[in-house]
């Protein structure tokens, strides 16, 4: 597909502040992380917009230059880091405290780590049963504290001197609750707001918040945070993208790579039986039944959109997929994954699959944080706003800009419509992987 012309994109000049709710390990392990590669004392592994490449034209052309060569992004050296965090520990205490990296490299980076200090969050216990902290703000009412945390954006944002701001949820998981009439309307909700119902959960505070200043938003957990219509009429009103939901790290990035090669192999599934063990703060938070049952309704959902069993009924029409999540103390954040896949072949005969993932939770989620923040903040550089869905590679969940489209889910086609966009915004050839025998 021939552009004429790409997309004017502002450069991105100046400081990026980074902002998250929720400073626990995913948070810290990021921001040590990129502490550390600026430092030269690691690589930026799993990162996209730090490694990865983007084919340009033709496979002849031998044009493969870096994402971040190839598109407007912020530079490493230019974030600043903040956030909200029911518990006061800073960025160090909180890393050692979730016990992720190794002691010997927080030491090194302990100077500039323990410069970055939570603010007070907004939290409220009925929404997340088994955490509690401190460091939690008080207000007359829910629109009380959606004010104070633009204050605290405002006066972040004027005192480390950046030019640009987004958020990317890092906190914990919320327990599940089906939208309701208050969030229907931009104008409900903030009325809402100002009687603190008790419909509106915190992570929709924070959402609220950034969006009401311009700030790109990305959800990190299965939180209902940015899908009420509310929300989107306020993206959409302030011209703000917005992404999410949950990141796609251990188990669920394993089923999106394995599921669309059974698809592509026409082979049949009668069952996927997944289990886990995890001894994070998040795997506590999940062992409460009305939080793990908003990242099951994520965690479920990927399978039926990759399979389609609708148009492939005789292979998908009727497979059993049962998620379990289980809090194991002395595993921390070496989240274990196993799966059992009962696969069918020609004739129908039985295949099994099993899968054994001794994953890192934080260490697969940290590189989504800066990915998400930088190719969101470009989305906003490049005028593009409301739901993001080429940025669908790094969600459990990914939304749509409307009810009426499905989300795709295949981990490869996510990928090709993520380049393509960029392609897009260059004015570059789309790759349609046609031969040159069709297009020469």
């Amino acid at each position: 597909m021939a552009l004429k012309k790409g997309v004017d994109v502002k450069p991105a000049t100046g400081k990026l502040g980074i902002l998250m709710p929720g400073m626990g390990a995913v948070a810290t392990t990021f921001i040590a992380g990129v502490m550390a590669v600026r430092r030269g004392l690691a690589k930026p592994i799993g990162s996209l917009t730090q490694m990865g490449t983007i084919r340009l034209g033709k496979r002849t052309d031998a044009k493969t230059p870096r994402i971040n060569e190839y598109i407007s992004l912020a530079q490493l050296d230019d974030i600043e880091f903040g956030g909200w965090d029911i518990f006061t520990d800073n960025a160090y205490e909180a890393a050692t405290r979730a016990g992720v990296l190794e002691q010997k490299l927080l030491d090194q980076l302990k100077d500039e780590l323990e410069q970055v200090k939570p603010m007070s969050a907004v939290f409220e216990q009925a929404w997340v049963k088994k955490l509690n902290g401190p460091n939690v703000k008080k207000g007359a009412t829910k629109m009380d504290l959606a004010e104070q945390l633009m204050e605290d954006i405002k006066r972040f944002k004027a005192e480390k001197g950046c030019d640009r701001m987004v958020a990317v949820w890092c906190g914990s998981t919320e327990v599940y609750r089906k939208p309701t009439e208050v969030h229907a309307t931009l104008a409900s909700f903030e009325a809402a707001l100002r009687a603190s119902s008790d419909d509106i959960a915190p992570s929709q505070i924070y959402a609220y918040a950034c969006l009401k200043l311009g700030v790109p938003y990305c959800n990190g957990a299965p939180n209902m945070s940015l899908d009420p219509p509310a929300m989107i009429e306020l993206a959409r009103k302030n011209q703000v993208p917005v992404g999410g939901k949950d990141f796609k790290t251990g188990q669920t990035l394993m089923k999106t790579i394995l599921a669309p090669g059974f698809k592509a192999r026409l082979l049949g599934l009668q069952g996927w039986y997944s289990t886990n063990i995890l001894g994070n703060r998040d795997g506590e938070v999940l062992d409460d039944p009305e939080s793990f049952k908003s990242k099951e309704v994520t965690k479920l959902g990927v399978l039926d959109h990759i399979l389609q069993p609708e148009l492939y009924p005789d292979l998908y029409g009727h497979f059993d997929h049962v998620v379990r999540i289980n809090y194991y103390p002395p595993r921390g954040d070496n989240k274990e994954g196993w799966d059992n896949i009962d696969i069918v072949g020609w004739l129908g005969y039985p295949m099994q699959i099993k899968v054994n993932f001794l994953c890192r939770d934080s260490i697969l989620a940290a590189p989504i944080v800066l990915d998400l923040a930088l190719f969101v903040d470009f989305a906003q550089r490049a005028g593009m706003h409301g739901v993001q869905e080429w940025l669908s590679f790094y969600w459990k969940s990914p939304m749509t800009p409307s009810e009426q489209l499905y989300p795709e889910h295949d981990l490869f086609i996510q990928l090709m419509k993520l380049k393509n966009t960029l392609r897009y915004t260059k004015g570059d050839d789309l790759i349609t992987h046609l031969g040159a025998e069709y297009y020469d």
